[in-house]
């Protein structure tokens, strides 16, 4: 080796060096930010009344997270910066659905059936195979069934075939 790659290597090694001591500083500095350590689980006032048990306990697995007063805080939600995404994700959830609270007006109680056959709930990272938290077609079609009979006797029609499946439910076998 020449000496004047050898010098830029060792440049080169020590800028690195001082940005992984710089990220871990800023990293250790911004676990004193409070937000997103909170984890409040205020009391349940008043769940639906749901259709069966089994919708019940599905909606706990697929659901309750993020839309609930009964949300089991993994371990991650405790370090920032994910604990900051944890945080405004189950805040953002609760406002717009939460199980928990039925005594009050559910702003998205009526689109709830509507977003799990879509897609978009649960969300993909949350049913990230090996979480224990995947859900088989079945599973989803079962949890839709249920929550539209279960919003329906709560005054949140929703939207949908009479059987509370459509033609989309067989096309992605595999989408969760």
């Amino acid at each position: 080796m020449s000496a004047a790659f050898r010098f830029v290597w060792q440049k080169k090694l020590k800028i690195a060096g001082s940005l992984a001591v710089l990220a871990l500083v800023v990293l250790l500095a911004i676990q004193a930010v409070p937000y997103g350590r909170d984890h409040d689980n205020s009391p349940v006032r008043l769940e639906p009344n749901w259709d069966s048990p089994r919708t019940r306990e599905l909606t706990v697995a697929a659901c309750f997270d993020c839309h609930s007063n009964e949300v089991v805080w993994p371990w991650y939600s405790n370090v920032a910066p994910v604990s900051w995404y944890v945080q405004s994700h189950v805040d953002e959830g609760r406002r717009e659905l939460n199980f928990s609270e039925w005594d009050l007006v559910q702003d998205e109680a009526d689109e709830v059936v509507e977003s799990i056959r879509d897609g978009e709930m649960p969300p993909w990272y949350y049913t990230v195979p090996g979480t224990g938290r995947s859900f088989s077609n079945a599973e989803l079609g079962e949890l839709t069934r249920g929550l539209k009979a279960t919003m329906a006797a709560s005054g949140y029609p929703q939207e949908g075939g009479e059987d509370g499946e459509d033609e989309e439910d067989d096309e992605d076998e595999d989408r969760r």
